[in-house]
């Protein structure tokens, strides 16, 4: 909401603060993905935007303590936004409002984790009165902060535009956008473009490849019902935790006391060393990083991913089997990912975050999907890139998140992966650092499907995985018509090509601008 500073600034005391190696600061690139968009940063701009970032982690004291509350509550961001239909790249949004600090006041009077005004939380359903105030909930509040981010962009069709009006109201959006950028799916950001979306960028790039990293891994927030009315003194009984906790946590409830009624109640508790493996350094670590050569010995090891265990006769049935000790299931036949998550039992729109899916993709038969979160990292050092693999498929075999796996080698893009590429699974190639090359066999290309097959299948039938030569042009030809919405990305996404392929097939320029109606030649793998 309209504001200017936060007046009110607490530190969690109660969470312990681990040893940090904070890494190399994230930089700025000339491209990324926001939202179901495509963001093209020029370089006068991504100046700008990096000496945001670089403030955001020029005190490491204070990064690492905003990083932990971040940690604990973007859980509930995410499902807030998740529920409402808000994309998850809005999350950020709450970082720059209040670095999630819960009863931060603004000049203007803006209130909360998502700093809203009195009228505008009551527009969202929040309540807020003499006993009760919804902003300082994380999980209200953020309800409330996606039903209004989704009303803007209702009028705009556009999560940029939506996203300023946040800043400015709607009405002061729609006058300053007019409706010029209605429905676009690329943005140009340069000096001029509003700078609360600069502001939005470097929050989103400093944290989205920290999140689940380098936290306190002993604790986790807690979301509990409870039935008014009681008491927090009642409340801290009931839970073993002190009164003075769940007053620090649920400034929601100004006086201590819980009307008539069901609310959210959080505190924070101890879990097992092993509630969030990401964090747990290993002896690994400490060794020296390996020559390209002792690279390509520790890779082979990885044909037993992705590691495929539990009760694999019933694989294609849910809570069955374990992907990589995550949950997972085995897609029985080729269909869509909307009745491939009827069939297990999971939201649609979780089915593509958990596995990095967009939209229009096709589940395809054999493959193995997650059920449960991937991780920021995987349980070995890297892998070798092999012919015909794309970094999602990669992600996928190992069980990291796609954002991770691309911010670690500073490769955001499957045209610049190169075969014999040694990629970073664990740690982040540092600044300048080149990427090393070991030998690959060229002649052979891997399915699609191989990432997703379990080693025993790769090993007992590998004419399952191997295809003619990369070289030779593929013959499965099929013509795409272009449907609105729809980018050159997606399209790649699909088909299981690359942009750069598609360029070339159909003779598009380096602007990669495409039409609704325009048929594209597409040489299916």
């Amino acid at each position: 909401m309209k504001h200017t500073s936060i007046l009110i600034f607490t530190f969690f005391t109660f969470i312990s603060i681990p040893a940090f190696a904070q890494g190399p600061i994230p930089q700025v690139p000339a491209e990324l993905e926001f939202a179901d968009m495509i963001i093209r940063i020029n370089p006068q701009a991504r100046r700008e935007i990096q000496l945001d970032v670089d403030a955001l982690y020029r005190n490491p004291a204070y990064f690492k303590v905003k990083l932990d509350r971040v940690n604990l509550y973007m859980p509930y961001v995410e499902r807030e936004l998740r529920a409402v239909g808000v994309p998850e790249d809005l999350k950020y949004l709450v970082i720059q409002e209040s670095g999630l600090i819960s009863d931060a006041v603004s000049t203007s009077n803006a209130v909360g984790f998502w700093q809203f005004k009195q009228g505008t939380a009551e527009e969202v359903f929040l309540r807020v009165d003499g006993q009760i105030d919804e902003r300082k909930n994380i999980a209200t509040s953020s309800r409330g902060a996606g039903l209004y981010l989704k009303k803007h962009n209702n009028s705009f069709d556009n999560w940029v535009c939506a996203l300023i009006s946040y800043q400015m109201g709607l009405g002061g959006a729609k006058s300053y956008f007019g409706n010029r950028y209605n429905g676009q799916r690329v943005m140009d950001i340069d000096r001029n473009s509003h700078w609360y979306f600069k502001k939005f960028l470097a929050h989103k790039i400093a944290f989205e490849n920290q999140i689940g990293v380098l936290t306190s891994s002993s604790q986790r927030l807690v979301e509990t019902r409870v039935q008014g009315p009681t008491t927090l003194s009642a409340l801290a009984k009931k839970y073993a935790v002190s009164e003075d906790h769940l007053k620090e946590m649920n400034k929601w409830t100004s006086n201590g006391r819980i009307p008539a009624g069901t609310f959210s109640l959080f505190y924070v508790e101890e879990v097992s060393p092993d509630y969030q493996p990401a964090v747990i350094k290993t002896e690994a670590k400490a060794q020296p990083k390996p020559s390209p050569k002792a690279a390509s010995t520790t890779t082979k090891s990885t044909s037993a991913f992705p590691k495929i265990a539990g009760n694999t006769g019933k694989a294609t049935q849910p809570n069955q089997i374990t992907i990589n000790n995550l949950d997972g299931v085995q897609a029985a036949k080729t269909t869509t990912i909307e009745q491939f998550a009827d069939q297990v039992g999971i939201k649609e729109r979780k089915l593509r975050r958990l596995n990095d899916l967009d939209s229009d993709e096709r589940i395809k038969a054999g493959n193995y999907y997650y059920t449960q979160k991937k991780k920021p990292r995987a349980v070995v050092e890297t892998h070798v890139v092999q012919p015909g693999e794309t970094l999602w498929s990669i992600s996928q075999k190992y069980g990291i998140k796609l954002s991770s796996l691309k911010a670690k080698n500073r490769i955001r893009k499957d045209r610049d992966l190169k075969a014999g590429m040694v990629l970073n699974l664990q740690e982040h190639r540092k600044r300048g650092e080149e990427i090393k090359f070991v030998p690959v066999n060229s002649g052979s290309r891997l399915t699609q499907n191989t990432a997703a097959t379990p080693a025993s299948s790769q090993v007992s039938k590998p004419t399952q995985s191997v295809e003619q030569s990369a070289s030779s042009k593929p013959t499965n030809q099929l013509i795409h018509t272009v449907s609105p919405r729809e980018t050159l990305y997606s399209i790649s996404r699909k088909y299981g090509v690359s942009v750069d392929q598609i360029k070339n097939w159909n003779q598009i320029g380096s602007q990669n601008i495409i039409s609704v109606g325009q048929k594209l030649t597409i040489f299916r793998p």
